[in-house]
């Protein structure tokens, strides 16, 4: 059992948990608490990809026989508190090697019926978890970001998703404009959330292939990212507020698509 912070493993994991730099190099991710690495361990697609699962000394003296086939390490609970990225500590953390996912993916493996999220330079971890979520109870198939997006695997993030980061296929790209014209290509039509859109969003028909694009929180799209668009579309407000939060705006123009093709 390791118990001190001075641990090199100890080390490493802080480095994971606070550096996106440290992740990307190691090409890993860490999932915190029972439900998400439960989840894991469960799926044969996942489980191959768990480098190593930490347990506290208190979760491992209830829990370690579910842990057996993995290459497991026990910290002790003042150890693990250390490392936890939570207030609240489960006692379970897992570093976990990162998939790679290509356009084919996003586009749910054909044009047609694709559901896309486009992300230019969003910033907030608790709005890109939301975003993440909520694609995968609008049945999106695939979220595109600028590379200047925060880090899909930065904990909070990862924690926030509830899991969806897990099962939504995602890809970060230096050229957003270059892209969307790959999405054309694919006959996505695309749509920019915009001030000034031409149309109320429900005015428009998404039972198609389509993208939606989605701005930074407090300036909006980009001009070069909002020029790509197909169609402005605009959510109707009422009251004073001149936009929505990124999540909600994005929340609602995902659920009208899946209201439209449930139809």
């Amino acid at each position: 059992m390791i118990t001190s912070t001075a641990n090199a493993q100890v080390k490493e994991l802080m480095r994971l948990m606070k550096k996106s730099r440290a992740r990307d190099e190691a090409g890993v991710f860490l999932a915190e608490g029972p439900r998400m690495t439960e989840e894991l361990a469960a799926d044969p697609a996942w489980r191959e990809n768990i480098r190593k699962v930490y347990l506290s000394e208190d979760y491992a003296a209830k829990a370690k026989d579910r842990w057996t086939s993995f290459q497991t390490e026990i910290l002790s609970d003042a150890v693990f508190a250390h490392v936890s990225g939570t207030k609240t500590p489960q006692g379970v953390l897992a570093v976990v090697q990162r998939p790679e996912y290509g356009m084919e993916d996003i586009l749910g493996h054909g044009g047609g019926r694709a559901h896309i999220l486009v992300l230019d330079n969003l910033q907030d971890p608790g709005n890109l978890g939301t975003i993440f979520r909520t694609a995968e109870a609008a049945g999106a198939t695939g979220i595109l970001l600028s590379a200047d997006c925060v880090d899909v695997y930065n904990p909070k993030v990862v924690r926030s998703t509830m899991g969806a980061v897990l099962r939504m296929p995602f890809q970060y790209v230096e050229d957003l404009p270059g892209a969307i014209g790959e999405l054309k290509q694919n006959g996505i039509w695309i749509y920019a959330a915009h001030l000034a859109g031409e149309k109320a969003y429900d005015e428009e028909d998404y039972t198609s292939g389509c993208a939606f694009l989605i701005g930074n929180e407090g300036n909006g799209l980009r001009d070069e990212v909002a020029a790509c668009a197909d169609r402005r579309i605009l959510i109707p407000m009422q009251g004073s507020a001149e936009s929505l939060n990124a999540a909600v705006a994005a929340a609602v123009l995902m659920f009208e698509a899946a209201r439209q093709r449930r139809r």
